[in-house]
């Protein structure tokens, strides 16, 4: 099977978000939007999505991203992402990091890398 990339089918019901917003030091991130209206916010604002369209996130530009779906509607999309081994990932509007170990395990810590309890 595939081991170097994964895709995932979501859905946002209404008034539903992705994620926080959050960006990837070593995955590169990729979405198609299937159905729907969802909304994207990312470091350089907010654009509305259609059926068709795509936004990519390319690793380490620190440019933290999500969906939201600001509809009445449900939207469904594609999410392909790569595995990197070693991704690390930021929450700028959070106080909250994800750190990979080398086993691949991801644990996620306060922003001065304090654990959370």
């Amino acid at each position: 099977g595939l081991r170097n990339f994964g895709v995932n089918l979501a859905t946002l019901s209404p008034g539903a978000v992705s994620a926080p917003r959050h960006a990837h030091t070593r995955q590169d991130e990729f979405v198609y939007v299937l159905s729907g209206e969802p909304t994207l916010v990312c470091d350089s604002g907010q654009t509305r999505l259609r059926p068709g369209m795509c936004a990519g996130f390319a690793a380490g530009t620190g440019n933290a991203h999500r969906l939201v779906n600001e509809t009445s509607q449900d939207c469904s999309y594609l999410v392909v992402g790569d595995r990197s081994a070693d991704d690390n990932v930021a929450f700028p509007d959070d106080d909250l990091s994800a750190i990979t170990g080398p086993d691949g395990t991801r644990r996620f810590v306060h922003k001065d890398g304090t654990p959370y309890p």
